[in-house]
């Protein structure tokens, strides 16, 4: 008796990210498959597959955000019961697609007695059954180190890049927020052909976590500035970037974002910020209440799509990004 074995590509998504699974499974052309998730009266949550993924090749796509009243956490454990049930459905090979992966920024000891939750979140998807991890632009890279497997580091950069070089400034210059975007700022430079100019803290010798004053390193005046992040929530670094920069005497102030979080104060700030647009993407949804004028949303499906195909046919995704989302 002789097998011969097909590969069969399933994709899903959690109540988080239907819209952008869609674009998606649009671009790869294939349909989106039923999870079937529900609530229980006390809000747990039941999935169960609307078909059979026996021996299937499953990317389960979930941002880790609030949605339509239901929190973060919500999404969390939403993305870890499809991961489960996918499991003891026999799937052959199962691959987190998380966009935005939550609790990014808890990704080491800031101070005694603290946890490392984005540690704490890779294990335990590596617990309920994934394989693989699929990202973009986590908010740092050593958490590509906390998973017990393969993870594919995308980046939004080439999306953000091609909105970027249609802007008709001969003058741009490159900012980063702070020093710890400082590499990232660079390969914007390099790939635009512009300067690069960083927002320097200096603190205080004699207070803990106080910022003595904040300078401009690199030439601004008269010139179109982009701030370059990887995420906004509050708003609130980068609005003050931004009215720094504008007393140093930038003509313009563009933002550029890969997650736009916007929690809280941040759709405020940026309604009265002097700055000209936000440039995000569509990692993460964005309700019609945080919709203004200044913000422009671009796509990721493109990239994602691209990069599950290459896991599903065993070829090289960091190829796709030329090696700029491995730096």
């Amino acid at each position: 008796m002789q097998l011969l074995n097909h590969k069969k590509l399933y994709v899903v998504a959690g109540r988080a990210t239907t819209h952008l699974a869609a674009d998606i499974c649009h671009e790869l052309g294939v349909s989106l498959g039923q999870t079937n998730v529900d609530e229980f009266a006390n809000g747990e949550i039941h999935v169960r597959y609307g078909e059979s993924i026996r021996g299937a090749d499953v990317f389960i796509i979930q941002s880790h955000t609030s949605w339509n009243g239901s929190s973060i956490n919500d999404a969390v454990m939403e993305h870890l019961i499809l991961v489960d049930a996918a499991k003891r459905a026999s799937a052959k090979r199962i691959t987190v697609v998380a966009p935005f992966y939550g609790y990014a920024r808890q990704d080491r000891k800031a101070s005694g007695r603290e946890p490392i939750t984005a540690r704490l979140l890779a294990d335990l998807f590596r617990r309920a059954g994934a394989n693989r991890l699929v990202s973009v632009d986590l908010h740092s890279g050593q958490i590509q180190g906390f998973f017990d497997g393969p993870v594919d580091h995308l980046t939004a950069m080439p999306v953000l890049i091609d909105h970027l070089s249609e802007i008709d400034a001969d003058d741009m210059v490159i900012v980063s927020p702070d020093a710890g975007r400082v590499k990232v700022a660079e390969r914007y430079t390099s790939l635009l052909n512009a300067d690069l100019a960083i927002v320097h803290k200096r603190r205080a010798k004699d207070q803990k976590n106080m910022v003595a004053a904040k300078e401009i390193v690199g030439e601004v005046d008269g010139r179109t500035c982009v701030l370059i992040d990887d995420m906004i929530d509050t708003g609130g670094t980068i609005v003050a970037a931004a009215e720094l920069l504008v007393q140093q005497g930038a003509k313009r102030v563009i933002v550029a974002t890969t997650h736009g979080v916007f929690s809280g104060p941040a759709i405020d700030r940026l309604k009265n910020a002097a700055i000209e647009s936000v440039v995000c993407t569509d990692t993460l949804p964005l309700p019609s209440e945080k919709q203004i004028d200044k913000i422009k949303v671009l796509s990721v499906a493109p990239i994602i799509a691209r990069a599950i195909s290459a896991v599903f046919e065993d070829t090289s995704v960091s190829e796709i990004f030329g090696g700029n989302n491995l730096a």
